[in-house]
């Protein structure tokens, strides 16, 4: 597998380096700073770290209310607690008045797993999608996550990227983000299948055990999930005929959604998404989370059998 990396500390790595030339960036924390990556950024850069104690709340109003005056806030905290938790300051202050700030939900999805439904983030995606003018990006490994920050800090307006906890792997070399914008990771014939942030990486091992027993898979990862490339998605459902969503999400509203609805006036193209069914997603370990949801290289793949057996 290689060396790993922890996602946090990658982030929190990378919006430091951008700080030394940029001095627009400001860091927001809601007692969770070097929990998200920012021990570094404290000691170089205290008089543009904000410790707001616990009021997610306030810590966008007062974000947008910087961003008014052209600096870049970047706010990060668990990923419930910066999307759902303050969700009509999120949609006012951020979306309707088009403020440039900076989201980050780390710990997304049910890596929190052992804490249970109230930190764990299936519906990220489906509610951050719905504000107007509001980017969504799920980087899928550690240099994506570098260059995802440097493109996010570039662009004007408000963003929303997620990332998770546990270490993860590089499966890509670096290179440019572009927001909008997926990539074809594997060619194949049988199937596409369409994943973004850290399901990728399980996405290419079934992929790679798949093809042992003939099974041709497409692969793009999708590391913007809004807005979505429907061009890429059309241009494949249409060389496949069969697309499979895959995503630590609700199957529901997120990425999966975003993919039928581009599919939605092809003919001869069906579209099946892997998620977390619409339930309060029980605890556990991370591992066993993945396993129980058939969100691992072993679920992925049987999914794929089912499909193409159907």
């Amino acid at each position: 597998m290689g060396e790993i990396f922890d996602p946090r500390k990658v982030f929190g790595q990378a919006v430091t380096e951008i700080a030394g030339t940029n001095r627009r960036v400001v860091v927001f924390s809601a007692d969770s700073g070097k929990s998200s990556g920012f021990g570094e950024f404290m000691k170089k850069y205290p008089e543009r770290y904000y410790e707001c104690g616990i009021m997610e709340q306030g810590v966008v109003g007062m974000a947008a209310g910087m961003a008014t005056a052209g600096i870049i806030p970047v706010f990060c905290a668990i990923a419930p607690f910066v999307t759902c938790r303050p969700y009509e300051m999120v949609r006012n202050d951020m979306g309707y008045m088009r403020q440039n700030v900076k989201l980050v939900g780390r710990n997304c999805g049910f890596t929190y797993s052992d804490l249970g439904a109230t930190h764990q983030s299936l519906d990220d995606f489906a509610i951050m999608r719905m504000i107007p003018g509001m980017t969504v990006i799920a980087p899928q490994d550690p240099n994506e996550i570098k260059a995802a920050v440097r493109a996010m800090i570039k662009h004007e307006g408000p963003v929303y990227m997620r990332i998770g906890n546990p270490k993860i792997p590089n499966i890509m070399p670096e290179k440019e983000f572009i927001i909008g914008k997926g990539s074809i990771l594997e060619e194949g014939r049988d199937i596409t299948i369409i994943s973004t942030g850290g399901t990728t990486a399980a996405v290419l091992d079934a992929v790679s055990g798949l093809k042992e027993i003939g099974i041709s898979v497409r692969v793009i990862g999708m590391p913007t999930v809004y807005p979505l490339d429907s061009e890429l998605v059309k241009e494949s459902a249409e060389k496949t005929g069969v697309v499979l969503t895959v995503e630590e999400h609700y199957a529901e509203g997120g990425l999966g959604t975003l993919v039928s609805e581009a599919c939605s006036e092809l003919t001869n193209t069906k579209v099946f998404r892997l998620g977390v069914p619409a339930v309060y997603a029980t605890t556990g370990s991370y591992e066993e989370l993945l396993y129980y949801y058939h969100l691992d290289a072993e679920g992925i793949a049987g999914k794929v059998r089912k499909i193409l057996a159907g």
